[in-house]
């Protein structure tokens, strides 16, 4: 049944009148029919009795007149009725006088019964006899004496071709009220399904692309209840139009603030797969968005960190509660020796049924600011190592000068031996030369915060000096090339330092020794603009060297290559001296096969710096980047 069920309104409507019509036809039907049979076999009953009587009048009459050659004259003239199929008139023991036929020739087999009934007879009656067949029986009677039986068979032919006729009637007028209704259901389901059909493409073009409104508010086309609902569909669409436009605007804040917030955002499912992760984060991770979407947390970080982020995660699905504070460290395998750390704060990302759908990080790159704390110690200490050497060398300087003196005196004495002479004079040259370092120690510390103009071989020779006890156990050989009178305004304590700087790593890279350390200081132009003057130092060593990856981080703050002993920030604070006297640098290095220095001078840094003696321009950072070219 349901092949057949209508699927449309439409159709079931049409359907459903017409299922009723048929009904209501079908039952008219068989109620005219019953009614049209009752009123015709009332009407033929009626008939016979009146044929039946007006034979057996004109019969008795017949035969009280002794004209019983007429009565079969009279029987056959009732054969001219159409609703009369045979005659015949009998005796009283049923024995045919007069017939219309063959069938009617004979003896009536009638029981006692009938035969007392029958004589009893006073009137016409009729009589039903098998299927439905009836006959009529009159009495005729002559000088009011029973004396013979009229029998009258009806014909219903005619009478059943009225019944059929009727019944073409009611067919007829039955396919005529179906049409009618078939094409009234049409009409109306066509206005019904109209608007309904309108409503459905509307909606089906809101499900394949929600953001075309092009076609909307639907039109109005009617004043019944489908105009209310095309008025409530287009105030549904216009409400959505308003909650997607407002929810686009909280979901484009969010995408924004997610995306542009300076701090790490990233996503995991319980397979420890990131869902999604803001540009911050790919870029603290130097790859893009789109290589950490699908990735489990162990691609992206190391082990030793991958691991306690694995742990918290799993901990805040299974318990809902966020894991704060949790500090996380590892190296990554293409950065062997570069500790990174990270700060982490993981906490559950609920549905609306409050179950934990997604765990949320906020990821914070904390190695800076690990390393700007073990820098801040180590300066800390730096600088209370520095203000002790200036207080040493401080209170160096009253004995040292009671002992020169003294030694003076002592040398002034006439009865001193030749050999006791020279004891003296070697004493007086190594008090000079105590005094010289204790000198250049407070130079360091009482450096002047105004710039002055410094002869720079002067502040070379005074960096070296207090290298010199490095230099001459290290076996290194010290070669100037110094041009007379190069001066430069310049703030001279941070020139020495910068130089200090230099002068030191140089020594370091030429550990265990022995090597070569070469310092030049000369009159030149600036390497972009030849008009400019300036003064070019250069420092050469024949150390280890740095490779490539070396090179292009020199000059980043914490990174080192003595792991015991550095800091990270010697070369950064030579770079913003540079910068701040819009200097120049440029690096030339070659490493050593095993990293140590041979002291086969085949390998090497030079360190060639420019001040210009005129201030110009601001030079831009990127000339401080180290230009490294292998020699």
């Amino acid at each position: 049944m349901a092949l057949f069920r209508p699927r449309t309104i439409r159709g079931q409507l049409i359907a459903s009148l017409v299922l009723f019509e048929l009904l209501v036809l079908a039952v008219f039907a068989v109620f005219l029919v019953r009614e049209q049979q009752k009123e015709l076999q009332q009407r033929v009953d009626r008939r016979l009795e009146y044929q039946g009587s007006q034979l057996a009048f004109h019969a008795g009459a017949l035969l009280a007149e002794n004209k019983t050659e007429t009565l079969q004259t009279l029987v056959n003239s009732m054969l001219d009725f159409p609703s009369i199929g045979s005659v015949q008139i009998t005796d009283l023991q049923g024995v045919t006088q007069v017939g219309t036929g063959p069938s009617t020739k004979g003896t009536l087999s009638l029981t006692s019964v009938e035969r007392n009934y029958l004589r009893s007879l006073d009137k016409p009656t009729l009589f039903t006899l098998k299927d439905n067949v009836r006959e009529i029986v009159a009495p005729v009677k002559v000088n009011g004496r029973l004396e013979a039986l009229v029998w009258i068979y009806p014909n219903e032919d005619a009478d059943r071709l009225q019944l059929h006729s009727l019944l073409r009637i009611t067919l007829f007028s039955a396919v005529v009220a179906v049409l009618g209704c078939t094409l009234l259901a049409t009409f109306m389901a066509r206005t019904i399904t109209k608007p309904l059909n309108v409503l459905m493409q509307a909606t089906r073009q809101i499900v394949r692309d929600p953001e075309d409104t092009s076609s909307f508010p639907l039109q109005i086309s009617s004043t019944n209840e489908a105009a209310d609902l095309t008025m409530a569909f287009n105030m549904m669409v216009t409400s959505i139009e308003e909650q997607r436009a407002g929810l686009n605007d909280t979901l484009a804040l969010l995408d924004s603030m997610l995306a542009n917030a300076p701090i790490g955002f990233a996503f995991f499912d319980r397979k420890f797969r990131f869902v999604r992760v803001n540009q911050f984060f790919a870029s603290m991770n130097q790859s893009s968005i789109s290589r950490h979407l699908g990735r489990t947390v162990s691609d992206i970080f190391p082990e030793s960190a991958a691991s306690p982020i694995r742990h918290a995660i799993d901990s805040v699905f299974e318990t809902g509660a966020p894991v704060q504070d949790l500090e996380v460290t590892g190296e990554f395998e293409d950065h062997p020796g570069r500790v990174r750390s990270w700060l982490v704060n993981i906490y559950p990302v609920r549905t609306s049924s409050n179950a934990v759908r997604w765990v949320g990080a906020v990821i914070v790159d904390t190695t800076q600011r690990r390393n700007s704390e073990d820098a801040l110690r180590k300066t800390e200490k730096l600088v209370a190592t520095g203000r002790l050497a200036a207080s040493i060398a401080h209170e160096i300087n009253n004995p040292l000068e009671a002992v020169t003196n003294l030694l003076y005196l002592i040398r002034l004495q006439d009865s001193l031996s030749v050999d006791t002479l020279r004891y003296v004079e070697l004493a007086q040259h190594e008090v000079a030369r105590v005094s010289e370092i204790t000198q250049q120690t407070l130079r360091f510390y009482r450096q002047s915060t105004l710039p002055v103009t410094a002869k720079v071989s002067e502040l070379m020779d005074s960096v070296l000096t207090l290298h010199q006890g490095r230099v001459n156990s290290l076996q290194v050989e010290v070669r100037r090339f110094y041009e007379p009178e190069v001066d430069l305004f310049c703030f001279a304590g941070e020139v020495r330092q910068l130089f200090a700087n230099l002068i030191g790593n140089a020594l370091d890279a030429m550990m265990p020794g022995p090597g070569q350390l070469v310092l030049s200081v000369r009159r030149s132009r600036s390497w972009r603009d030849s008009d400019i003057e300036g003064v070019r130092v250069s420092v050469m060593d024949t150390g280890c060297g740095m490779t490539d990856e070396v090179r292009g981080r020199i000059f980043e703050p914490f990174f080192t290559t003595k792991e015991a002993t550095g800091t990270g920030l010697g070369l950064w604070v030579s770079a913003e001296i540079v910068r701040k006297h819009h200097g120049t640098v440029r690096i030339r290095s070659r490493a050593s096969v095993d990293g140590q220095s041979n002291g086969d001078f085949r390998s090497g840094t030079v360190f060639m710096l420019f001040f210009p003696l005129v201030r110009g321009e601001e030079v831009p950072e990127e000339s401080l980047q180290a230009n490294s070219q292998s020699v």
